[in-house]
């Protein structure tokens, strides 16, 4: 269960105060990565991978300060996350686990446009192509809590962009055959190379950032969106957001 920081961070987001939202995601971040899952630690194997959930949120929490105009905020987390995703790989026992918490590292030098992005992707490409031997399932993979963390925060960037939809599918962020396993995990670093840095420019420079997608409703006829007009509903935590522009719903 997240703790009630997360909700407080979504209710941030919704309010446009995002710096206050990067301080609830830190503090949930914080929270869960002392016990990732009840009656788990963080420096034991876990063929799961819950510490992908803390690490979603420490990154959204420097994607918040990056988009409220704190990017000395935004570079310490994105220190942070990176020395905790390294720190993590002493954990983690399998060797795809330790690609995506490269994948992760490479996503905070993105966050905190930290020196050696590029380097830092093609670090995790270079692991999952090289941990591909290891891996039983890449569908079961891909579908754990650490591997959908890592695509997770990728969404929740890319939503403002599309108008609130899903920009990236899960076909897209993998390559196009999961028997070449190497390849097919990969592309989630080659992929994030090409596009993460972009779409964090994107919404930085337009000074907001969606909450994340949570369950979704079209032409909801008992909601409306104050600021657009929207009846498309996301039911986020203990929020009724508009599922467009992320302003909370007004009841009819």
């Amino acid at each position: 269960m997240d703790s009630d920081h997360r909700a407080v961070a979504v209710g941030a987001l919704a309010d446009r105060e995002y710096e206050a939202a990067g301080d609830a995601y830190s503090r949930a971040a914080r929270d869960r990565l002392a016990e990732p899952r009840e009656g788990l630690s963080p420096f034991e194997p876990d063929e799961r991978g819950w510490v992908g959930r803390p690490l979603q949120r420490l990154a959204t929490a420097g994607v918040c300060y990056r988009v409220a105009g704190r990017d000395d905020r935004a570079t310490n987390r994105g220190r942070e996350g990176t020395a905790v995703a390294r720190d993590l790989e002493n954990a983690l026992d399998q060797p795809a686990q330790r690609a995506c918490l490269r994948e992760f590292a490479a996503d905070f030098h993105a966050i905190g446009d930290l020196e050696g992005i590029g380097e830092a992707y093609e670090a995790a490409e270079t692991a999952y192509r090289d941990a591909a031997d290891s891996v039983d399932s890449v569908e079961t993979l891909t579908t754990t809590p650490l591997f959908q963390a890592a695509a997770d925060m990728l969404r929740q960037v890319a939503r403002g962009p599309a108008n609130g939809e899903i920009a990236v599918p899960w076909e897209d962020l993998h390559g196009p055959d999961p028997d070449d396993v190497g390849a097919f995990l990969a592309h989630r670093a080659r992929f994030k190379r090409q596009r993460f840095p972009s779409l964090l420019a994107r919404v930085t420079d337009g000074g907001a950032l969606a909450a994340p997608r949570g369950t979704t409703e079209y032409n909801n006829a008992n909601f409306r969106c104050p600021a657009c007009g929207s009846t498309d509903v996301n039911w986020v935590t203990d929020h009724t957001l508009c599922l467009r522009c992320s302003t909370p719903m007004d009841s009819r």
